[in-house]
């Protein structure tokens, strides 16, 4: 049997009552931090150029916090688009993708084009992470993310699964979608070095493909069943078919989604731990940045190779400080805070006095520990002296915390965060669609 047909059939064999009470409630506080980003990023430019492409275009799709309906892919591209704009979305490190970003606005879509019930978008959801994170854990290996976006290659198939399960498409024409979505994978790691807007849009091209290549396998147009592991398959494509054993999802292990978690600052995964160790430093008595001389950071090889994350200037776009360690750990120490406004202070002469003494090394501890954790030191020398701060892993937001970003972001939070937290209770999610416009 083809690696497709056997991811579809152990997706459309799932059932709500095999889903543990924990699984449905991190699908409801995945959808408010997908939404809440979402809000927030209306009116960031790559926003604003998402919004108005998806204008073009007329249909039942809401994009999120306008008065704007679309088509189902130009809505999916809009809003995958608005939903990773503040670089604070969901995290599966193992698969080093962001597929919460892709899953809600494909399902979100959906929803309004077909009748469709809260159960059904819980178990869509639930499907699309397990298959593009198992995919992801697969393949996306440190050479692999050096060159492409991990999310542009899972999120097209985790789109289509969790598409494909909300429409109730049925085995072949699943199959089918899941192949034209392998065929629309894509997106390259060239952007950190320059801090292009490519990254913004990446979800969105996913997303928007995710939407395509289920329409078309709903249409009857039929794909190759084995474009993830034949000869000529993605896993062929990059040279990973000694991988393609290792595609093991609902594999009786917790499920995927349980796996992610949610970013407490609007920057690269990989500079998470690092700012929450120096606002730590912050909070020590006594502490001045003016007396620092001398900071190291420690963390996973990972980390310090990924693109754009080992970056000390110059910062021309909010993208560069974003991914840039360095830049993460300075703007913390500088300003006491993790916030999207430090990201706008590119000349700020003590944060980057603070970038150009700063330096990342990796560490054999911390590299040894992830994916599982992700460990960083920041070690600042002062004229004070030496003052240290290790955490072994993240401490991913928490659901009040996602709560609060989400009521601050939304006028209409109330109504919405009522459908969401009692969903598997709606006939027709759809319209959450028109509460979120």
């Amino acid at each position: 049997m083809s690696l497709s047909r056997s991811i579809v059939r152990a997706a459309r064999a799932l059932t709500i009552d095999q889903l543990p009470a924990d699984v449905a409630a991190k699908v409801k506080i995945g959808l408010l931090d997908f939404l809440s980003c979402a809000f927030e990023a209306r009116e960031l430019p790559w926003g604003c150029q998402a919004i108005r492409m998806a204008s073009a275009a007329k249909g039942p799709a809401t994009v999120i916090g306008t008065p704007i309906r679309s088509s189902p892919a130009d809505a999916a591209f809009a809003n995958a688009t608005l939903g990773h704009g503040l670089v604070r979305e969901d995290m599966h490190a193992a698969a080093v993708s962001h597929l919460g970003v892709v899953i809600f606005p494909t399902l979100l879509a959906f929803a309004q084009q077909q009748k469709s019930s809260g159960v059904d978008f819980i178990l869509g959801a639930v499907c699309g992470y397990e298959i593009g994170a198992a995919v992801g854990r697969a393949i996306m290996d440190q050479e692999m993310v050096r060159r492409f976006r991990p999310t542009g290659v899972t999120g097209p198939l985790a789109g289509v699964i969790a598409g494909s399960r909300l429409l109730a498409l049925d085995e072949d024409a699943t199959v089918s979608a899941l192949g034209f979505a392998a065929n629309a994978t894509g997106g390259l790691n060239e952007w950190p070095y320059t801090g292009g807007d490519e990254m913004f849009f990446h979800p969105g091209f996913a997303a928007r493909n995710a939407v395509t290549a289920v329409q078309l396998a709903s249409l009857g147009a039929r794909a190759s069943e084995s474009a993830l592991d034949g000869r000529a398959g993605l896993f062929a494509a990059f040279n990973k078919t000694d991988r393609i054993s290792e595609v093991a999802p609902f594999s009786g292990r917790p499920f995927e989604i349980l796996s992610v978690y949610y970013k407490p600052a609007p920057a690269c995964n990989y500079a998470q731990t690092a700012c929450q160790a120096a606002l730590a430093l912050t909070m020590q008595d006594g502490f001045r940045t003016h007396d620092i001389e001398s900071i190291v950071v420690k963390a996973s090889s990972a980390a310090v190779g990924y693109p754009g994350c080992d970056y000390s200037g110059r910062f021309d776009r909010i993208l560069q400080a974003k991914m840039s360690i360095q830049y993460c750990v300075a703007a913390t120490l500088a300003r006491g805070a993790i916030k999207e406004s430090n990201y706008h202070v590119l000349d700020d002469p003590e944060i980057n006095r603070l970038v150009s003494v700063t330096k990342l090394e990796p560490d054999a501890a911390f590299t040894a520990a992830y994916p599982g954790a992700q460990g960083t030191e920041v070690i600042v020398k002062s004229r004070r002296g030496i003052a240290r701060s290790r955490m072994d892993d993240v401490i991913p937001a928490t659901p009040d915390q996602i709560r609060e970003r989400f009521r601050s972001a939304c006028a209409n939070w109330e109504a919405i965060e009522d459908m969401v937290d009692n969903l598997e209770l709606h006939e027709d999610v759809g319209t959450l669609g028109g509460l979120a416009a």
